[in-house]
């Protein structure tokens, strides 16, 4: 038995906030420690969506593996970057739906 629960992180597109909030609970009762997505309920400046983007590569960082909530495939240019990331540090990468392109 390991000494600690399984750390996801979740990735994806703002867009799919419910969907990430629903893995997340999913997760959550399946006994993971989950690191999501900050969320804000109204438009952030440019400066503050940069740091939030640094900020979820440290959250990959603490993860096990990655989980990307991509209905219907869907994947932007920041969870693709986020993808790049965790490849390159070695974390593995699941996903919802299978990856369009």
């Amino acid at each position: 038995m390991a000494d600690r629960p399984e750390i996801v992180c979740i990735c994806g597109s703002a867009r799919f906030a419910g969907e990430m909030r629903a893995a997340n609970r999913d997760l959550t009762f399946a006994g993971v420690i989950v690191v999501a997505p900050g969320e804000a309920d109204e438009l952030i400046t440019s400066e503050q969506k940069t740091a939030l983007d640094a900020l979820h590569l440290r959250k990959i960082d603490l993860a096990d593996r990655v989980l990307v909530v991509n209905p219907g495939g869907y994947v932007g240019e920041s969870t693709h970057r986020e993808i790049a990331y965790a490849h390159a540090t070695g974390k593995p990468v699941s996903f919802t739906d299978p990856p369009g392109r």
